[in-house]
């Protein structure tokens, strides 16, 4: 990470990283999730279900080259893979209001030049999301806020009334949103003509989880030994360092 990126998270919880997927790999997982994905009644894709068993470009995002060094960083060497899954949104769709904040294993701390978080999300953006588009959005700096969700109202947490201090973030496809859970976000209504499309890989540190249940390797399958490292259950004494091979 550069000291612009580090003064960026520490100062508002989340960080843009431009142009981690090529056009070629943004067609290929759009192609995969429109031929295999589940699909409901209406043609639309929802559910929470983990998308590494639909194939290789899907694994190789467990381990991207260009974010291994970020994710070692922010949760430290021995990070894992907690959950994932995919959001694709509707013109005009809803989902959830604003959520997160400090609490559990919702953290983030800086201490003798390090900067450590809790459960922390990568986010893969397969499409473009314009400024007024929706989508992700949050409150910039409120993972070191002293107080939380509690003291907004309903309206700016369902977000029925627009308040300067909550952001969507513009992205294009291709690119790549890290944020920690510690900060307030959540699922703006979806605005664009076109399908929002996101990926969301959540890790945590080594020891600690926030899912009830690990992966299952045989029904994943052909993982690299790096990767079955960051899929494994948590530990105090959590494998070696998945960075060993980052190089």
């Amino acid at each position: 990470m550069t000291d612009e990126e580090r003064f960026i998270l520490d100062l508002e919880g989340y960080l843009v990283i431009e142009g981690v997927l090529s056009a070629a790999e943004v067609t290929e997982l759009n192609r995969i999730a429109d031929t295999e994905f589940p699909h409901n009644d209406d043609g639309s894709v929802s559910g929470e279900w983990s998308m590494l068993p639909f194939g290789e470009p899907f694994k190789r995002l467990i381990d991207h080259p260009r974010l291994v060094p970020y994710l070692a960083e922010l949760l430290g060497p021995t990070f894992r893979l907690d959950h994932d899954y995919c959001i694709f949104m509707k013109e005009g769709e809803k989902r959830g209001g604003l959520h997160g904040g400090q609490g559990g294993d919702h953290w983030y701390g800086y201490r003798n030049g390090e900067i450590r978080n809790g459960l922390s999300v990568m986010t893969y953006f397969l499409s473009d999301a314009p400024e007024g588009a929706g989508g992700f959005a949050c409150v910039p700096g409120s993972h070191k806020s002293n107080l939380g969700i509690r003291e907004l109202t309903d309206e700016v947490r369902n977000f029925e009334r627009p308040v300067h201090f909550v952001r969507q973030p513009p992205v294009q496809a291709g690119d790549v949103l890290f944020f920690t859970e510690a900060l307030l976000h959540g699922t703006m209504t979806w605005r664009a003509q076109t399908e929002r499309r996101a990926l969301l890989y959540k890790y945590s540190p080594g020891y600690s989880s926030w899912a009830l249940d690990w992966y299952d390797f045989d029904r994943i399958g052909g993982l690299t030994e790096r990767q079955q490292r960051i899929l494994a259950p948590p530990s105090v004494q959590h494998h070696r360092s998945v960075v060993a091979e980052a190089d």
